[in-house]
């Protein structure tokens, strides 16, 4: 750990290009000028942010990653690092247009970039969360190590992962839970701090302790901590090769605050009235650009602006001439067969070809948390490139014993426990898998995946938001519900409707061991993220063991399974309330024809619209709470899809709008029973 000003001999301009540095600067600060007097203003940007003042840093930064498996994670005013790492000015202006020929093609905010590899690095797809880039490149960072100590790959060697950020996102839990991962792990990752003193109008000191992460983190452990001026040309530039040569160098994490003005507001429309003048005044005196113009020279600054004018008013010309993208909004939220150009697997058309599209039906019997376990070590086996990780996965098998022997089996950097942050589970799976590598993480319990919901919703908007040029799928394994022999409100949530309404998420949730052998083989070979939901409830359940259904086996998603035929009432249903619906149903001999979904997304709204559509009525039994439960969507479209065929309403049976009790007689009382079953079908018979 250290915190130093370096030598003003490490950055002499002869070691520097200051004249395409100096370019670069002038270009990006030319097109803020440009979208702040002219196209915000007339609403053909409608949502500015500035980088003036934070330019000569970035672009230092970006001289030095040329790696090839570099990455970089960015944030809303990373647009000098952009432009010098290969984004267009003509791309960047339309971007902000929300046109065609832009990173996002339209999809997202101006200023939320991503860029495949253009001149050595690659900017990972960034949110519009502040502090969400910080997992997703400790992601990268472990990938780097991963592909270079186990898969041998010397093409990643001396390939680092840097987050840029400003000084507010030091407060997120992304950040934090980054800087545990770099630093537990000594990932070649460098925190790239731009502390301008202000998040939006909230000073710094708001977000860490005197407003300086910097001298806060100085003896943290595990990491590098270097500090200084973001404004003036030679300590920057050797601040920013200090840094860079540490990480690259094997020598672990690093932080690198720099200290930089915002010379504007936060957006163009923030006036920035919280600040008094004398304040206005010494930022305006620290613009980079002056110490920039000093080191290149009057002469030559003159012409290089003539030259970055120019540029610009080329590209405005441009930009203006494109068009929204073509292609329709709806595309990209999944997988559409052709590969994403950065992030997942490429698949073995063979291998899909020859899987077995019916179970072996005599293979050893199996409960579900076996056969999970099963299909990890086969997968293990298989491909060098997956990776098991969670908390307590490891040594101890997983809390509910999916992991068992993995560790020992494959070693500790396959399947590997991590840090008690579930925001860092998830984000560092997003890097994992936009570096070709397949992530399956576990959270322990449902409730526990809250923490991570920023993560999720990223994740799974992540190749639609650009338009299908980078991917990152992810299967994670979630235990749900209810147990056999207790309930509670932490550990006993399903809570699908809200994964089901969660953009680019695939889930499954199956109801036995030969189910789930088949739809988790599937999302293992599929490229979308998926959960996988497991319930508790029937891990060992004996009702749920079924025989080894074969290592070639995969279930196609939204593909319901018939339990019982009959004409009279479609039941619909998943998960543990398959068994009791099946026993409830026994009392109905050949009346109820029922289905088991299997998947939420996507759901076989064929099968159940044919089956109401023979039987005229239709009950959904769920476990989830009832308002806006995953059975409203059912009923709804039952309704609007077969309403001519009804001889009556469409019903739901489900929990009610209360957590489960601890209590295992107040949980039943709130759980669908097999009595509350038979009731509600006999009520609905009798319609």
């Amino acid at each position: 750990m250290e915190s130093t000003q370096p030598s003003s001999a490490r950055a002499e301009a002869g070691e520097l290009n200051w004249q395409a540095i100096a370019l670069q600067a002038l270009r990006s600060r030319r097109l803020d000028e440009l979208e702040e007097a002219a196209l915000a203003p007339q609403g053909e940007v409608p949502y500015q942010f500035s980088a003036k003042g934070h330019e000569l840093a970035q672009i230092l930064l970006a001289q030095h990653l040329t790696q090839g498996h570099d990455a970089a994670g960015v944030y809303y005013r990373s647009r000098p690092f952009m432009l010098a790492v290969g984004l267009e000015l003509d791309e960047a202006l339309a971007a902000g247009m929300g046109l065609g020929g832009s990173p996002s093609e339209g999809r997202d905010v101006g200023v939320v970039f991503s860029l495949p590899p253009r001149r050595g690095v690659t900017v990972l797809p960034a949110s519009g969360d502040v502090g969400a880039q910080y997992t997703p490149v400790a992601g990268w960072a472990q990938a780097i190590r991963y592909h270079c100590d186990v898969l041998q790959d010397r093409d990643w060697d001396g390939a680092i992962a840097v987050a840029l950020g400003g000084d507010g996102s030091v407060a997120t839990n992304g950040f934090w839970s980054a800087l545990t991962m770099a630093t537990t792990l000594a990932l070649p990752m460098l925190f790239f701090i731009e502390d301008n003193g202000y998040g939006i109008s909230v000073p710094a000191h708001f977000q860490t302790p005197g407003g300086d992460i910097a001298a806060n983190l100085a003896s943290f452990e595990g990491l590098a901590v270097l500090a200084g001026s973001g404004t003036q040309p030679a300590e920057t530039a050797a601040l920013v090769a200090q840094a860079v040569e540490s990480v690259r160098r094997g020598d672990g994490p690093c932080l690198l605050r720099l200290q930089v003005p915002r010379l504007t507001g936060h957006t163009f429309i923030d006036n920035q009235a919280y600040k008094d003048e004398a304040m206005l005044q010494a930022e305006r005196a620290s613009d980079p650009l002056a110490a920039l113009e000093a080191v290149v020279g009057r002469a030559a600054w003159q012409e290089l602006d003539r030259q970055a004018r120019d540029e610009v008013e080329h590209a405005l010309t441009s930009a203006r001439q494109r068009k929204p993208a073509a292609e329709p909004a709806v595309r990209h939220v999944f997988a559409e067969g052709a590969p994403a150009e950065v992030g997942g697997i490429e698949r073995d058309e063979e291998a899909s070809r020859q899987a077995a599209a019916e179970p072996n039906t005599n293979g050893p019997r199996r409960n579900m948390i076996e056969t999970v376990r099963a299909v990890m070590h086969q997968e293990l086996a298989d491909n060098p490139r997956a990776l098991i990780f969670g908390e307590d996965v490891g040594a101890k098998g997983g809390v509910h014993g999916a992991t068992l022997g993995l560790q020992a089996a494959f070693g500790e950097r396959r399947v590997f426990d991590t840090s008690l942050s579930e925001e860092g589970i998830l984000g560092r799976s997003v890097g994992l898998a936009l570096a070709g590598l397949l992530p399956i993480p576990e959270i322990q319990f449902r409730k526990y995946a809250d923490p991570a919901t920023e993560q999720i919703n990223d994740l799974g908007t992540l190749r639609w938001r650009t338009a299908g040029k980078f991917a990152a799928p992810v299967v994670v394994r979630i235990p749900v519900g209810f147990s056999k022999k207790i309930g509670d409100p932490w550990h006993s949530v399903t809570g699908e409707a809200i994964y089901a309404h969660t953009l680019g998420w695939r889930l499954a949730f199956p109801s036995n061991a030969a189910d789930a052998a088949g739809l988790f083989r599937q999302a293992l070979r599929g490229s979308d993220p998926t959960f996988f939901f497991e319930h508790r409830a029937l891990l060992d359940a004996a009702e749920a063991r079924r025989p080894d259904p074969g290592p070639a086996y995969q279930l196609p998603f939204g593909r319901a399974a018939r339990l019982l035929p009959g004409d009279e009432l479609t039941l619909v249903t998943w998960g543990a309330m398959v068994y009791r619906c099946l026993e409830a149903a026994g009392s109905f001999d050949g009346r109820i024809d029922l289905l088991d979904l299997r998947t939420i997304v996507p759901w076989d709204q064929e099968a159940v619209l044919a089956s109401v559509r023979r039987t005229g009525k239709a009950l959904i039994v769920h476990e989830d709470t009832w308002t806006v439960g995953f059975g409203a969507e059912v009923a709804s479209t039952v309704a609007e899809q077969a309403f001519q065929f009804l001889d009556g309403p469409p019903r739901r049976l489900a929990t009610p709008d209360v957590p489960i009790p601890y209590g295992r007689a107040l949980a039943e009382q709130v759980l669908p029973s097999t009595e509350m079953i038979a009731h509600a079908i006999d009520d609905l018979l009798n319609f």
